[in-house]
């Protein structure tokens, strides 16, 4: 059996099971041996019969007696006493008819799983057996549980993985002997064999530090490559022009902060070298990144450069259409909308013909139709929401590869930021403008929602607006969803006050059509789901509620928070929550208006895909790695640079082509 082996040829894999495992996306004894157990029993600790109690337990002994016999509508029932040295204890089986003539007497046999009370008396019900003598795959150690299929258990998984125990010898080795040594890591083969067996909770622990070290390896590797190969690659150059900046800043009716001059500052330096910029510019809500982005967008327009800017939603493209115009009204930089809603031919002309400075949109920026006459500068705005293939396709629209800024309101803790962005340079807003005020934060239960109400209505006195945010559309009973919030709101607490609705699946046309009601204060309060969470501005709303608030992230729950508190008005947020006590987690975004020390409490308790709202794909789909542990992230930088320093990489080993295909789908440029 080789790794390349098809599931067939294992032991026990009929063409059934064959179908079933190919359902889990597993065909070849390589893929089998390469799928992870999700979580872990520990059975390894082995009582006594007299001292075991209820709970999960391991015991080992031999049977007195076994007998079945069906009862009625056809359920089978084994029983059994299983004894040791000290005490008995009865043990039942539904359904498995073959126990009683499989269990040998005066055998000694490990069983494992649940003791507790039922039918009137103690027992282990339905547990795992296997002889002592044999090698223990389900009892008595560390037990690996794997995600199942119908049909398929984790039992079962683990009894093929036992049968491929040969072909993990093959496993060929992929850290350089030097990495390995120097980090204190398992071989591959012993690590991959200790995830599905391990000895021990130590080596269960090593074999992790040794795969989660590999995994960060490659794809921190593969991200330093495609920085290094990016300074080889031409861009168009854009000169810096001093008084272009200043005539800039004199427009503003404020003052830069000195994050924004800085953060400006570092991509103006970027536009001026041959090779493309690659930079990531993080800032919490309502740190200014856009003014930035339009400082950067002025300079490329005095140069003869076109701009881009791609929007995950029309909602957002909308918004920073205004924006961009509002900024640029006395500055002459010509600024065009195009959405799937756009239909004006005349538009794509312009663009073409670079009568365009500066062009914003969605996914339709992409189209083949969409040409550009000098495209050099990109701007990605909440760009993990962009698949690779959507970056590169707008970057493909230049003649040479434009500057890219990635923009993302979503505040990303360094560790992660590292690991995912790697072969970006990274800028943070870390300052908020003068004059904004924090929001006043304070939760509620479900039960105490009319003190909200009362709230609600005080700001609403005052010609106040109000976002009031539900998880989910449809109608279930529950305050959850936005359309009973919404009848509830309209029609029994708010009848006076006009109260509209909006969500994704509305049409956009209709989308914009109720922003532009709520911009211009005809709306009082505006039920919405997360499709207001990113871009939305209107400074006269100074509340917003947040239904279900234990259903989000932390980092989504400050993005929505960052809806009010857009002006100097004292703005309010008001999370409800249906469990009691309040969380503790709730308690955190209570007291903390920071969403960088926000994103980094939600990384180490709940993992990246709470700060993103939705788990990533590609370079963030970690199977073993804890991308909070900065303690491996800077071993693993350290090996990185010691690789890279070596001038030992080389791409056709094993290690090169992984990470030549990581490269493939992780690069920018």
């Amino acid at each position: 059996m080789t790794l390349d082996s098809k599931l067939g040829q294992i032991k026990g894999v009929g063409g059934e099971t064959e179908k079933l495992l190919k359902h889990l996306g597993l065909q070849t004894v390589f893929d089998l041996i390469d799928y992870y157990p999700r979580t872990y029993k520990d059975y390894s600790s082995i009582q006594k019969i007299i001292d075991i109690a209820p709970g999960e337990i391991t015991v080992k002994g031999q049977f007195t007696e076994v007998k079945g016999r069906y009862v009625r509508n056809g359920l089978h029932i084994t029983q059994g006493i299983i004894s040791d040295e000290t005490s008995a204890t009865r043990v039942t089986w539904f359904n498995q008819p073959y126990r009683a003539t499989h269990i040998k007497p005066k055998t000694n046999y490990y069983l494992s799983g649940k003791y507790d009370y039922s039918k009137n008396r103690y027992q282990i019900t339905n547990p795992s057996i296997e002889l002592e003598s044999n090698f223990n795959t389900n009892t008595a150690r560390i037990i690996p549980i794997y995600r199942e299929t119908k049909g398929l258990k984790s039992h079962s998984i683990r009894k093929f993985i036992y049968e491929c125990r040969e072909a993990v010898g093959q496993l060929e080795e992929v850290l350089p002997p030097v990495i390995a040594k120097e980090n204190d890591l398992y071989p591959k083969a012993k690590a991959i064999w200790q995830i599905h067996f391990p000895d021990s909770a130590e080596s269960l622990e090593l074999a992790r530090k040794r795969l989660a070290f590999e995994e960060l390896f490659e794809l921190q590797l593969a991200a330093r490559l495609n920085k290094l190969a990016n300074t080889s690659l031409k861009s168009t150059q854009i000169k810096f022009d001093q008084n272009l900046a200043k005539e800039f800043t004199s427009s503003l009716p404020f003052e830069l902060t000195n994050a924004q001059k800085k953060v400006a500052w570092e991509i103006l330096q970027d536009f001026e070298k041959l090779h493309p910029a690659n930079r990531l510019v993080e800032g919490d809500v309502g740190s200014g990144k856009t003014v930035v982005a339009a400082m950067l967008v002025h300079m490329a327009s005095n140069a003869n450069v076109q701009s881009a800017v791609m929007a995950p939603t029309e909602l957002l493209a909308n918004q920073h259409f205004e924006s961009f115009k509002d900024i640029f009204k006395d500055l002459g930089v010509k600024v065009a909308l195009l959405t799937a809603n756009t239909k004006n031919d005349d538009l794509l002309k312009l663009i073409k013909n670079g009568e365009v400075d500066l062009v914003i949109g969605t996914h339709a920026l992409i189209q083949d139709k969409v040409e550009f006459k000098n495209l050099g500068f990109a701007i990605i705005d909440e760009q993990h929401r962009f698949g690779v293939n959507q970056r590169q396709a707008l970057k493909k629209k230049a003649k040479n590869l434009p500057h890219l800024m990635a923009m993302t309101a979503t505040p990303i803790p360094r560790s992660l930021a590292l690991t995912l962005y790697g072969e970006l340079d990274i800028s943070i807003i870390d300052e908020m403008p003068i004059g904004r005020k924090a929001v006043k934060t304070k939760v509620y239960t479900s039960k105490q929602r009319i003190k909200v109400v009362e709230k609600v209505q005080k700001q609403l006195d005052d010609n106040h607006q109000v976002f009031w945010v539900c998880p989910k559309i449809d109608a279930d009973e529950t305050w959850g969803s936005a359309e009973v919030a919404f009848e509830n709101l309209a029609e029994k607490h708010f009848p006076n006050n006009y109260v509209a609705l909006i969500h994704g699946r509305m049409k956009s046309a209709e989308q914009e059509r109720i922003m532009n009601e709520f911009k211009e204060g005809k709306i009082d309060i505006l039920v919405a789901t997360t499709v207001v969470e990113v871009g939305v501005d209107i400074p006269n709303a100074t509340a917003m509620v947040i239904e279900s608030a234990e259903r989000f992230g932390l980092a989504q729950l400050h993005q929505l928070r960052g809806r009010v508190g857009r002006s100097d008005l004292d703005s309010y947020c008001y999370p409800i929550t249906d469990s009691s006590p309040i969380s503790q987690r709730l308690k955190m975004f209570e007291g903390s208006n920071n969403g960088f020390e926000l994103a980094e409490y939600d990384l180490e308790t709940r993992g990246a895909g709470a700060i993103f709202g939705t788990r990533q794909s590609g370079a963030l789909d970690l199977r073993i790695a804890n991308i909070s542990d900065r303690k491996m992230i800077n071993a693993v930088k350290n090996a990185v640079d010691t690789l890279i320093g070596s001038g030992d990489y080389d791409s056709k080993s094993v290690l090169g082509k992984r990470v030549e295909e990581l490269r493939k789908v992780t690069k920018y440029n």
